[in-house]
């Protein structure tokens, strides 16, 4: 099940929504008396988690109902050994369990993503090893990155244990950021798990968010898919240069809008069940270096190697460039089992450490830097979409123009006039105008009070109504409609 699906909206979301509000009545009613006066019980929110965990499992087997078991037994052995090493100050016996932990959300990991990757490579050099054909499970890659921020969170004591193992089960498994992120530190809503708020406000924030982050799926990304598919996912022999250029392009307008959208979902419907999940993405197409470019994409993972593996390393403060690789070898891995990830990874890190050193200490007009920033970008993700080498080769030989073909073929032409409004929208909301907007409409609500809010709520409802039914119309016979970072 994803978000962008007609049965997730009008069935899932509305029957949660149901039965989570009736569980805070219950947890309302929950309050007891001591000596005439009120005082709460020990587990206020006990109802209102249940819900959220039962729909969380239920989210997640509908697709693959038999790696819940999986999640399941992770979440235990993470339970266990965050409870283990806080039982202990010696240091020793603490780093001991920690390792535990650690190389059991590895194990799990490695066994279902990359099993099959390393067992290839001993193939190719002649090895008579099987192949263990596994399927990867479905937001692996994300929960797993979780649980260890956990166990390292309780290691370091910048978080407490937890205690109860559904609540555990409920931070690893919730369903809104659970297969494709941001992902969320433990300590970031350690407390929102026990004790939390959702006013209206944050109710009508968090739907507006969430039909911002549809349409973003929807409208642009699922559309610019299918451009970038007719010209990147046929037959390359013929691709002409301009072909090449356009295609690339629409794929990494595809991949902002499909990834920032789902951020954009998770973050709305946390907000509407009283948890604030970190932002994800801050325009990262309107970069003036590739080291600002992966400061605004994806931050929760940028966060996550940069405290957890980087700093630990050495930081800036000893072997700056060997951290560096070695986060972006990392990178490239966690996004997934293949050859061109891997190059991938290293290309920007081999970027961003020349910037260190060069780009970052010089004067450079900022167009000249936008202008590098952008062809890197495009010859990245040219890296990233294929993962056959001999398609890459034939896409890089048509991108600098080297195999002949240079006219602007009729198909390129169609997708760039039937699609012109679409081009656009969706260059202009690279950009930061959306926040500009609202910023002015809080402002001319500001000075306007009363009246002012109502209006902005009011725009607001005439946006989401839009956006919905021009997503309902498009969802109808919708065949292409996967989220590319759940298969990471």
């Amino acid at each position: 099940m994803v978000f962008s699906d007609l049965f997730f909206i009008f069935c899932f979301i509305p029957l949660f929504g149901l039965l989570y509000i009736l569980a805070g009545k219950i947890d309302g009613g929950r309050i007891g008396r001591h000596d005439g006066e009120e005082s709460e019980l020990r587990r206020p929110m006990l109802w209102r988690n249940a819900v959220l965990t039962v729909f969380s499992i239920l989210f997640y087997a509908w697709g693959e109902p038999v790696y819940v078991l999986l999640m399941l037994l992770v979440v235990l052995a993470n339970y266990l050994s965050g409870l283990l090493l806080s039982m202990s100050d010696k240091a020793g016996i603490r780093k001991f369990w920690l390792i535990i932990g650690v190389a059991i959300d590895l194990a799990a990991l490695g066994s279902f993503k990359y099993l099959g990757f390393f067992s290839g490579i001993l193939r190719s050099i002649g090895l008579d090893v099987p192949d263990p054909q596994i399927a990867l499970p479905i937001g692996i890659s994300f929960y797993v990155f979780q649980s260890i921020s956990y166990l390292v969170d309780v290691y370091r004591k910048e978080s407490e244990p937890q205690r109860n193992y559904f609540d555990l089960l409920l931070y690893i498994s919730m369903f809104p950021q659970l297969i494709a992120g941001p992902i969320v530190r433990y300590g970031s809503v350690a407390k929102e798990i026990g004790r939390r708020h959702a006013t209206s406000d944050d109710i009508a924030d968090g739907i507006y968010r969430f039909i911002i982050g549809l349409g973003k799926k929807v409208i642009i990304a699922n559309i610019m898919g299918e451009i970038a598919t007719s010209l990147l996912g046929g037959n390359l022999d013929d691709l002409s240069t301009v072909g090449a250029w356009v295609g690339i392009l629409a794929f990494s307008i595809q991949i902002y809008f499909d990834f920032s959208g789902y951020s954009d979902m998770a973050i709305g419907i946390g907000r509407c069940v009283g948890f604030h999940f970190p932002e994800n993405f801050n325009h990262p197409y309107t970069c003036t270096s590739m080291t600002d470019f992966w400061r605004r994409w994806h931050m929760s993972l940028g966060s996550f190697f940069r405290d957890y593996v980087y700093i630990p390393m050495g930081g800036n403060r000893r072997h700056q460039a060997l951290n560096i690789m070695t986060v972006w070898f990392l990178t490239g891995m966690w996004h997934g089992a293949s050859w061109n990830f891997i190059i991938w990874g290293v290309y920007f890190g081999l970027i961003i450490m020349i910037e260190k050193y060069t780009l970052l200490r010089w004067r450079v007009p900022k167009i000249g830097l936008y202008v590098y920033s952008i062809f890197l970008l495009l010859v990245g993700w040219g890296i990233f979409y294929f993962d056959d080498f001999g398609r890459l080769g034939q896409f890089f030989t048509a991108f600098f123009g080297l195999n002949g073909t240079h006219g602007v073929p009729m198909e390129v032409e169609s997708v760039l006039i039937d699609n012109l409004w679409l081009w656009v929208a969706a260059l202009i909301l690279c950009l930061p105008v959306r926040q500009h907007v609202e910023k002015i409409g809080q402002k001319a609500a500001s000075a306007l009070p009363y009246v002012g809010d109502y209006t902005l709520q009011f725009c607001h409802a005439i946006v989401s109504v839009v956006i919905l039914i021009c997503c309902v119309a498009l969802l109808v016979g919708a065949t292409n409609n996967a989220f590319i970072y759940t298969r990471f």
